[in-house]
């Protein structure tokens, strides 16, 4: 099974890494490589169907269709919204026009490895999906019905965070300010917080079945991303950039992860 399972990534790899070279030139033709999100988001999903199909004569077949319609559904409403929020029609994402700035000349060479580590990473990204399509088991077992509940709460956290984000930006009178609607009071970012949550419920589904504890790997690597890499560090330095001191003001009182009540906000004392 394990060696199975290394033949699987890496083939799952070389797909990628063709399907992020081919993007990447798309992006040098339409100059905005936010497309890269929507790519990372649609190839992981393929990649787990390609493993559940592969599974055929291998794992149980309900097994298999559960797992299928969980990256299935999660890779189409994410890809999506992120193709309608940050392509289709939209300026570059300003975390990735800071980057094209600051790399100067080599830009297009530096995205290049930039979106050829976004391959590896789908690859990986998909084991979650590996292991229970190799499970004979043909009972679907306790964890996995709870990894599926967990999913589809965090499926429905992540999307209610983008709806009030996009109906919050869709307002004119909004340009410029912080979204503290719905989700937003609690969390600067809602929808990392629940889409970690997505990823904890891949591993604890992967987790039932043979060396799918594996797959554990995942959400700690979007942890680290999300707090160290791409996610909240740039996205909350654009934020400083283009809302300034109101942003600065929603950092002060508002957790910066999980959901929790606003704190209070600080008192300025003027000098005297």
């Amino acid at each position: 099974m394990l060696a199975h399972a290394m033949v699987m990534t890496a083939g799952s790899w070389a797909v990628a890494a063709l399907v992020m070279a081919g993007l990447w030139v798309v992006a040098r033709r339409i100059r905005n490589h936010g497309i890269v999100d929507v790519g990372w988001t649609y190839l992981v999903g393929g990649l787990a169907l390609a493993h559940a199909g592969a599974g055929a004569g291998a794992g149980a077949g309900p097994r298999r269709a559960l797992v299928a319609a969980m990256f299935g559904v999660w890779a189409v409403r994410l890809g999506t919204y992120l193709l309608r929020d940050r392509v289709l029609g939209r300026p570059e994402d300003g975390r990735y026009a800071a980057l094209r700035q600051s790399w100067g000349d080599a830009a297009d060479a530096r995205f290049f490895w930039f979106y050829q580590a976004q391959a590896a990473a789908a690859a990986g990204f998909a084991i979650p999906a590996l292991f229970p399509s190799m499970n004979r088991s043909p009972s679907i077992v306790p964890l996995e019905w709870a990894a599926a509940l967990l999913w589809a709460m965090a499926l429905a956290g992540e999307a209610l965070a983008d709806w009030q984000l996009a109906r919050f930006k869709a307002q004119p009178g909004h340009r410029g300010l912080t979204c503290r609607a719905g989700l937003w009071r609690y969390s600067r970012h809602p929808n990392y917080f629940f889409e970690w949550t997505v990823w904890v419920a891949f591993a604890l589904f992967s987790a039932a079945s043979p060396l799918g504890t594996v797959a554990v790997a995942c959400p700690l690597a979007m942890l680290y991303l999300l707090f160290k890499v791409t996610g909240i560090p740039a996205t909350e330095a654009q934020a400083v950039r283009s809302r300034g001191e109101d942003y600065r003001r929603y950092q002060a009182t508002t957790s910066v992860f999980v959901p929790w009540w606003p704190r209070a906000a600080p008192v300025e004392v003027a000098p005297r």
